[in-house]
């Protein structure tokens, strides 16, 4: 096998690895998040930690996301945004899904 098969098998291999390791929640957020920043805020702070997903307003007043990679990260988001001073998180609804395979994080 020559060196460009091999550097293309292992980054499959990588890619394998990092979809096998993630987790993907779809999550509605529910109080004062629109015309607060939440949308910048969860776009920025999840390319930061490597997340991968997108997020967009819905009609209701409700953000909606997708976010993929380790539950440790995407709980640090979440605390990320909930912190944020005019961000107000009531309640969040949390599904968990199978993930995908993307490259990143952006706004719908």
């Amino acid at each position: 096998m020559n060196k460009e098969n091999e550097n293309l098998k292992s980054k499959n291999s990588e890619n394998k690895k990092t979809v096998e390791n993630s987790i993907r929640r779809h999550i509605i957020f529910y109080g004062s998040v629109q015309g607060v920043g939440f949308r910048y805020h969860a776009y920025h702070k999840a390319r930061s930690l490597g997340l991968t997903g997108w997020v967009r307003n819905l009609y209701d007043g409700t953000v909606e996301m997708e976010v993929q990679g380790t539950e440790s990260l995407i709980d640090e988001l979440i605390i990320h945004l909930d912190n944020q001073r005019f961000i107000r998180i009531n309640a969040m609804d949390v599904k968990t899904i199978p993930p995908v395979s993307e490259r990143d994080f952006y706004e719908r």
